[in-house]
């Protein structure tokens, strides 16, 4: 059964919404930092500078998608989170997010972002899992995800090629039983 509305999700002090065109210009705003985009696996000296049209491009694919959804908190964009290979006869899906508001880095915002969406998968989606991968050396966000209850799976050894070095990549799970005694 697909969840056909994108409904507001909110908690304390995040509000995940649907991307509107008037978000255009904040995502343009926040440019495209090379060390924020190197947490992505972007080589950092490959990042220029964000475009209009790649600003619109990102809007529009949070607006595209049933299950992607703007990170707002004290009333400003600060990123985006989405679920992506959702599997219903499995009851799962991977969960990705980018906190690009370098001023809302290491503030929990994305934390409660995540476990926000999770209890929304779980409880509104029917979903059982959730997954996702993250480079080994992104140290905030695997502390982040381990907060909302995820556990470290796995490692797939070199499997993000960066600036031309080797970096693994963590497998982490989330079930639902995980986030209630992470709460």
């Amino acid at each position: 059964m697909a969840d056909q509305t994108k409904p507001t999700l909110h908690s304390a002090r995040i509000t995940l919404r649907d991307a509107t065109p008037l978000d255009v210009q904040a995502r343009f705003a926040l440019g495209n930092r090379p060390e924020i985009h190197a947490m992505f696996g972007a080589d950092p000296k490959a990042v220029r500078d964000i475009t209009s049209e790649a600003a619109e491009a990102w809007v529009q694919s949070h607006i595209d998608d049933a299950h992607a959804w703007i990170i707002e908190a004290n009333g400003a964009l600060i990123g985006g989170l989405r679920l992506h290979s959702i599997n219903y006869s499995d009851k799962r899906a991977q969960i990705a997010i980018g906190i690009l508001d370098a001023g809302a880095l290491g503030q929990g915002f994305g934390t409660e972002a995540m476990q926000v969406l999770a209890a929304h998968a779980f409880d509104t989606m029917g979903l059982h899992r959730l997954g996702c991968r993250v480079l080994d050396f992104n140290e905030r966000a695997i502390a982040a995800y381990q907060k909302v209850g995820f556990v470290v799976e796995g490692r797939e050894r070199e499997s993000a090629l960066i600036a031309r070095e080797w970096f693994d990549d963590l497998i982490l799970g989330l079930l639902d039983r995980d986030l209630r005694r992470a709460k």
